[in-house]
């Protein structure tokens, strides 16, 4: 059973959170202060820590310097303290919430920083490594352009805009630019401009002070002041109606922001880095963008390839992820077969990289072995290989789909029921390919 370490000086909300953690299988140690907090944690093993950022004696990050692994901090905030809480990451938090929170959310947040901790432990223990699993080395041409573009774009501070289908990595590219620039130490803050409702979007980039709309209780730090001296990551840009385009042009030309229902301005020192899957040029001959914001934000470009344009990289990403979800599901699988090799190779993976993580992770959860065989990946895919295999008349439908029978029943030691749903065919079906087949089972 896991353990949780509330800190939190509001006696009535500390009780409050720790039964509710309680009725959810958590066993729950309380402090009001941050001297009591020190106190259980050289006395017990904490799991996960919440505080409040306002404590008794000294505050929350201080209390955090007094932290150890593998014990994962949670910050807890009022919507004002967003750069306090940025600054608790910087030093090691693995998240922050805002107050007030449903008890729902905390929890997500807890589970995410107990698989955080499970993660690392997998690695470690299996032997497959340690800590964070390593970027894969990439050696397709496409992927080395890349690299070198980005090594070029990072130091400077050139607004970046990320071009490429859906499913390539463009925050990930954000991300590497990030880290390799003057502003890694700052804050990388990502928006999905296609998630935010028009209504709100100044609110989101901006932030607002209390009573400026309804619902507005409490001031809220914007994007741009939480990303301060740091990097704005705006994903699917080409998705902001044409009102908040205006607002955002304005903001990148004066460096300063207004929260709404303020009459002050604060400045800004932002590095922007924007994504699209859309032709924005397209976009701004329609009358739909505006090609000033495009050419404020697309001073660097950088084409991020599809899977299938880098195939040669696919090896190495298919093991990377195997890596990453040995860790997350807490496995052990060591590779794949030679016939799941052919299939991912004849496959046009339409999905990219996301769609290559995915079905490693759905196929690491789905087998009982050591090694991925064909039996655990989506139909689509195994679909894929077949028609290739019959274009090539290596291997006709038939054949196929006998083999797949006969793998199927070995692994489930001939019981049908479970070889069936291995296979996502009923029971009856099983048996009419057997007779059809003539197999011996």
């Amino acid at each position: 059973m896991y353990k949780v370490l509330i800190v939190e000086d509001d006696v009535s909300f500390a009780r409050l959170l720790s039964k509710f953690l309680e009725r959810n299988g958590f066993m729950v140690e309380t402090g009001h202060t941050g001297i009591q907090a020190e106190k259980i944690l050289k006395e017990h093993h904490i799991d996960v820590m919440l505080t409040d950022v306002r404590l008794p004696e000294y505050d929350g990050i201080t209390l955090l310097s007094k932290v150890s692994a593998p014990t994962q901090v949670i910050v807890m905030t009022g919507y004002a303290e967003v750069a306090i809480a940025v600054k608790a990451i910087k030093q090691g938090a693995f998240d922050y919430i805002e107050k007030p929170f449903m008890p729902e959310q905390i929890l997500t947040v807890i589970q995410a920083a107990l698989k955080s901790n499970s993660a690392i432990n997998v690695q470690t223990n299996s032997g497959l490594s340690t800590g964070k699993p390593q970027r894969p080395f990439l050696v397709s041409e496409a992927a080395l352009v890349l690299e070198e573009y980005i090594s070029l774009v990072a130091p400077t501070d050139m607004s970046v805009l990320l071009i490429g289908p859906s499913g390539t990595g463009k925050e990930v590219t954000a991300k590497r630019i990030h880290e390799t620039s003057r502003r890694k130490k700052g804050a990388f803050v990502a928006i999905d401009c296609g998630a935010i409702p028009k209504e709100l979007a100044s609110s989101e980039f901006f932030g607002h002070i209390k009573g400026s709309f309804t619902g507005a209780i409490n001031d809220h730090i914007g994007s741009f002041e939480a990303a301060h001296e740091g990097t704005l990551f705006l994903d699917e840009v080409g998705n902001l109606s044409y009102g908040n385009q205006i607002h955002l042009l304005r903001v990148l030309q004066e460096r300063k922001v207004k929260r709404v229902g303020s009459t002050s301005e604060i400045s800004v020192d932002v590095r922007i880095i924007s994504a699209t899957n859309e032709d924005l040029k397209s976009a701004v001959e329609k009358g739909t963008f505006r090609e000033d914001l495009y050419h404020r934000l697309n001073e660097f470009s950088l084409q991020i390839p599809s899977l299938v344009d880098r195939q040669d990289d696919l090896e190495a990403l298919a093991n990377y992820f195997l890596t990453v979800a040995n860790a997350d599901l807490k496995r052990n699988v060591v590779g794949f077969s030679d016939e799941v090799w052919e299939i991912f190779n004849a496959y046009g993976w339409p999905g990219n990289i996301r769609e290559l993580q995915n079905v490693v992770k759905r196929a690491v959860l789905l087998t009982q072995g050591d090694v991925i065989l064909p039996l655990v990946l989506p139909k689509e895919i195994k679909q894929a290989s077949k028609a290739k295999a019959d274009r090539n008349g290596t291997l006709s439908k038939a054949e196929f789909e006998k083999e797949q029978i006969l793998t199927a029943l070995k692994r489930t030691n001939y019981n049908k029921s479970k070889a069936a749903k291995l296979l996502q065919i009923t029971r009856k079906t099983l048996y009419n390919r057997i007779i059809q087949y003539d197999l011996e089972v």
